[in-house]
């Protein structure tokens, strides 16, 4: 079979699939298969290194077309339900003009910003300070200062959004380069916590989102070590949740620390109990030190972060991420 009929066999199951939703939810779950990055379609992309140079250039321009039309086919059907969704309220949640009107609805805060709140409480009781920072950053602090070279594998992990400016710049990926700007303007000991908006390009499922918060730690001084990392966050974690809950540390890798560490910890869901990732960790890599103007000779330190909207979820209870961006005020309106 020529790549051009796989090609189309593919386009035509993932708009299959697309037409086959009947509401919005069926649709959401359609979309890490047919938009996904592992996707069928994305999958034709990583097969051009494999054809000869001559053919390259026409093969990408009709996967192009091809996952174009996907994607067009995908958000016309989503408004279509959306759509479908509104007339069925409107039809449905009709309104006595002769009752008397609703007592006014007080606001409250946001799940995430009660849990940042939270978090930050519990970070400056442990003798932590807050730092913040812009979100339009540069690429020195965002990769190179974290020791995340232009050519460095790790840079394809933060997908991120260039800025088309004179001026350049990128939406921040982390915020790691809080740390950054901080250590170049305090020397050591110090303990902070940044939290804040990143950005990403992830969209994958429903635990993710191009747009999401972290609250990222850092701690140097002398003689710091692995055991003062993991017994911050263990008593972090505990505070945040019981202190019943389980978490382990699995070897990872992070250009930034050596050694580094994936933090998970036991969720108990409807379908059972599962380990979820909640952020990495690591001791600091004696190259971001000397990025600062640190001796790593002198100081160890270490660095963690995780996300809140994850936090957030075990928090609450709730089994995915995008509700708490659409503004409902009926599913706001329980963190009250």
């Amino acid at each position: 079979m020529s790549l051009n009929e796989e090609l189309k066999t593919t386009e035509d199951a993932a708009l299959a699939k697309i037409g086959a939703a009947g509401d919005v939810a069926a649709l959401e779950r359609v979309r890490p298969e047919a938009l996904g990055k592992s996707s069928a379609l994305r999958g034709f992309l990583r097969q051009l290194g494999k054809l000869p140079a001559e053919e390259r250039p026409e093969a990408g321009r009709v996967i192009n077309e091809a996952q174009a039309r996907v994607e067009a086919a995908f958000e016309e059907k989503l408004a279509t339900l959306r759509d479908a969704e509104l007339a069925r309220r409107l039809d449905t949640e009709r309104v006595d003009v002769t009752m008397p009107p609703p007592r006014p609805i007080t606001g409250s805060l946001h799940p995430l910003t009660l849990t940042r709140r939270e978090v930050e409480r519990i970070f400056i009781s442990m003798g932590y300070e807050v730092a913040e920072g812009p979100e339009i950053e540069t690429e020195y602090n965002n990769f190179d200062a974290l020791n995340i070279k232009a050519d460095h594998p790790a840079r394809d992990m933060h997908d991120t959004f260039y800025l088309d400016t004179p001026a350049g710049g990128i939406l921040r990926t982390h915020t790691s380069p809080v740390q950054i700007r901080y250590m170049l303007k305090h020397k050591p000991p110090l303990a902070i916590i940044a939290p804040g908006r990143v950005f990403r390009v992830d969209d994958v499922d429903a635990t993710h989102s191009p747009v999401f918060h972290q609250v990222e730690g850092l701690l140097v001084d002398k003689k710091v070590s692995m055991a003062h990392l993991k017994s911050t966050l263990i008593e972090f974690l505990r505070a945040l949740y019981s202190d019943d809950i389980e978490i382990r540390f699995r070897p990872s890798y992070f250009p930034f620390t050596e050694p580094s560490a994936e933090i998970d910890m036991k969720w108990r869901s409807g379908k059972g109990d599962t380990w979820l990732e909640m952020g990495g960790a690591g001791m600091v890599h004696p190259n971001v030190l000397r990025n600062v103007g640190i001796d790593p000779a002198e100081y160890s330190g270490f660095a963690f972060g995780c996300g809140l909207e994850r936090l957030a979820m075990l928090r609450y209870g709730l089994s995915a991420m995008r509700p708490l961006y659409e503004n409902d005020i009926r599913y706001l309106r329980q963190f009250r």
